[in-house]
């Protein structure tokens, strides 16, 4: 009966660390600055570059991206970090100028490119 009693303890103990380490996933989003599906899949590919970012999806009309990441493993701020490396802004982070020019031209987000006919 002592046993099966240890046995039964550790059982729950093993299922209840289990569970907080699985709660350690976080959603979160933010915006970052960009325009089309080579943004999108540039954007993504940075965040999913980071260490501990499980889930990456950007919204090409609200310019939301929507993440799952472990928070044990990664932040907000490394995210972003990433993005504005491969020239992307954040409300919080700026793109350098030579990243932002490494973009290609139909991306360029911080000019007005209203569309006038022409295409670069």
């Amino acid at each position: 009966m002592r046993n099966l009693m240890l046995t039964l303890v550790l059982v729950f103990i093993t299922a209840g660390s289990y569970a907080q380490n699985k709660n350690k996933n976080k959603k979160i989003s933010f915006g970052v600055n960009g325009k089309c599906v080579m943004c999108k899949e540039r954007i993504e590919e940075a965040a999913l570059g980071v260490k501990g970012v499980k889930y990456a999806l950007w919204d090409i009309p609200t310019h939301q991206l929507s993440l799952i990441i472990d928070e044990r493993k990664t932040n907000s701020m490394k995210i972003k970090t990433a993005i504005v490396g491969v020239g992307h802004d954040t409300k919080e982070l700026k793109a350098t100028e030579e990243a932002y020019e490494s973009v290609h031209p139909c991306c360029k987000y911080r000019e007005d490119n209203s569309d006038d006919g022409q295409h670069h």
